[in-house]
């Protein structure tokens, strides 16, 4: 069966500009797994996904980085619902997604903003500043807050940093990150600085060089796992709203969502809005 083409589709725009590059192919069926790492590696963005069927959802999505599967990405899920929204498969209302972390639910809002839902989050390991001298400036993170790996999907590293402008101009070592990375096990190290002005409550820089991505203008999973940090341990809100890519020139919005009841979170959305390049 011949095979449609792979499109090329921006995910978290801030008013059209910036966002984070994802490859995304309507014929999921029609490629082997090793095709779909040779594409993905051949292509060379973050993540590509591949739309296929399921017996147990609307459609099922397969993650690929130039290197591994992974069973999650958020900006790769929201580049998918803005192509399908342009091409008339799907219209605004609530639909499900099966991946590797889980059967999930997504909302294309009236406004072609699409949200997707994500795993409750899961607080694990704390580290201290000094276990990341080998691979960034560790004389500007931030104390007030703990350094801790969350998920609500794909395990991440948090890392505060005490000002905005350190946090720009971080300079990690990414040879040394990765062999931290390992031992950790996590995806990536998501740095941020809290601002909270009135459109946005933090900046943030995702590395993930584990998985040959150096650097990300905008990570999904890694922003919601943040807002839950932030619930925990800076304010409790229902909405947050992080910028990233901002150092690489690519500024990126992402929306958080969560539904609280008795302070426990009982959902987690992640969202916003992208463009079709191609």
């Amino acid at each position: 069966m011949k095979k449609d083409k792979i499109y090329t589709v921006l995910a978290f725009c801030k008013d059209g500009n910036g966002g984070n590059l994802a490859g995304v192919s309507l014929s999921g069926d029609d490629y082997s797994r090793q095709e779909k790492q040779e594409e993905a590696a051949r292509l060379g963005f973050s993540e590509t996904v591949f739309v296929q069927t399921s017996k147990v959802a609307d459609y099922r999505l397969e993650y690929f980085t130039p290197v591994a599967e992974v069973p999650l990405c958020g900006h790769a899920t929201i580049a998918t619902f803005v192509l399908m929204q342009k091409k008339g498969l799907v219209r605004p209302g609530n639909y499900s997604i099966e991946t590797l972390a889980g059967v999930m639910k997504i909302v294309i809002e009236e406004d072609g903003t699409v949200m997707m839902e994500q795993s409750k989050p899961v607080f694990y390991d704390k580290y201290i500043p000094s276990d990341f001298d080998c691979c960034l400036q560790s004389q500007w993170i931030d104390t007030r807050f703990p350094i801790q790996v969350v998920s609500t999907g794909l395990r991440d590293v948090f890392v505060p940093i005490d000002t905005a402008e350190h946090l720009d101009t971080l300079q990690p070592n990414f040879a040394e990150m990765i062999k931290l990375n390992t031992k950790q096990d996590v995806v990536s190290v998501h740095a941020f600085s809290i601002v909270d002005e009135a459109e946005r409550i933090a900046v943030c820089r995702n590395f993930a060089p584990r998985y040959d991505i150096d650097e990300e203008s905008a990570t999904g999973t890694s922003n919601c796992a943040l807002a839950c940090y932030l619930h925990r341990y800076y304010s409790k809100r229902t909405k947050y709203v992080f910028e990233q890519g901002l150092s690489m020139g690519k500024p990126s919005r992402i929306e958080v969502q969560l539904i609280v009841n008795n302070d426990e979170i009982d959902e987690v959305m992640v969202g916003g809005k992208g463009l079709v390049l191609d």
